[in-house]
Formats: structure tokens, sequence, C-alpha cells
């Protein structure tokens, strides 16, 4: 069902990213079947290069994240609320996600995960259709598309921030009791 989704997207022209210096649509990677989501603003620079969905810096912090609560990268599914990265790592702009996040409903509506984390602030206000900042979102738990959804702190966030890594490690915690 994933490739089905994955061939309706194929190489997309509907907004105008595909003629602003992307070099690949980077759908979203991991298990099929997972439990555990997580939910990026946009793919990066390393991510438009290689297809995958945080590889870069950030990626690698999001594997440690990952590993601490005791799964693995491949026990879980990872996307972006919009699939093409825009030019300059900047935000997506309000037609760009309108044209972009059904694919990742139906990314969200296929895997049925029992917990999404949506990763900083672009992400959570995406998909909770919020105005809020991340402050204020992290640390609650919202109905969401038949799972539970998380706002966090993204990990490039804690790359500058890294002071802010005890609240995402709450945050995480609060993940692995909603699977268990």
């Amino acid at each position: 069902a994933l490739l089905a989704v994955r061939t309706e997207i194929g190489d997309c022209t509907r907004c105008k990213l595909h003629t602003l210096g992307r070099t690949q649509v980077v759908f979203g990677a991991g298990n099929p079947n997972a439990r555990l989501m997580f939910v990026g603003e946009a793919p990066g620079r390393d991510e438009d290069l290689q297809g995958v969905p945080f590889i870069g810096r950030a990626g690698q912090l999001l594997t440690k994240i990952i590993e601490a609560i005791e799964l693995k990268r491949e026990d879980v599914y990872i996307a972006n609320v919009i699939k093409c990265r825009p030019p300059e790592n900047r935000n997506p702009e309000p037609d760009e996600v309108a044209t972009c996040e059904p694919f990742l409903f139906q990314q969200i509506d296929v895997i049925k995960p029992t917990v999404i984390v949506a990763l900083g602030t672009f992400a959570a206000r995406a998909l909770l259709r919020s105005l809020e900042p991340i402050s204020k979102l992290r640390g609650r738990v919202f109905d969401y598309r038949g799972s539970k959804l998380i706002p966090t702190f993204h990990p490039a966030y804690l790359l500058r921030n890294p002071s802010s890594k005890r609240e995402v490690w709450e945050d995480m915690k609060l993940v692995k009791t909603l699977l268990n």
C-alpha cells in the first residue's frame, strides 16, 4: 500500500519545488508496519541527494534517540510533511504544504502507527493545525488519525541547544510508555 502512495507521488511536479533545485522526492523510509512514526518538516541537502529522510547530522541524532528507547531505525517509519527540499532549507510555504501533506496523511493511514512523534514546531503545527510553538505543545499527547501524537523538539534544534535534550528524553519515555 505504501508503494502505491510512493508511485502516485512519483517524480512530483505538483508544486514549485521541483523547479527550485530539488534533486529528488524524499518519500519516507522504514518499517511499513511500524508502531512508531517520526514526522519532520522537509528534506535537507543530504536527504535530497540520497533520497532518504533524516540522514544528516540531525538524522544521526534521531537514530541515537530511537536507540535510546530500545528500538532500531529499521523498526520505525520516518517521513516529512513535505517531500522535496526547499531552497536554502527555508521553511515550507503554505501552498507547498497544502500540495504535499495529503501524501503524509496517506502514509499515516497506511502505516497506522500507535505513536507519531512530530519533530519540531513546523511538523507539530502542520499536523495539529496549531499556531502554538513547540515549547508549548511538547510534553502533551494528542489524538491524531487513530494514533497518539507527541510533539517534541527537532533533532537539528537539539544540535544547537543541547540543554533541551532532557525534555526530549522525557517525551521519548512517554513514547515508550505508550508503545508498551
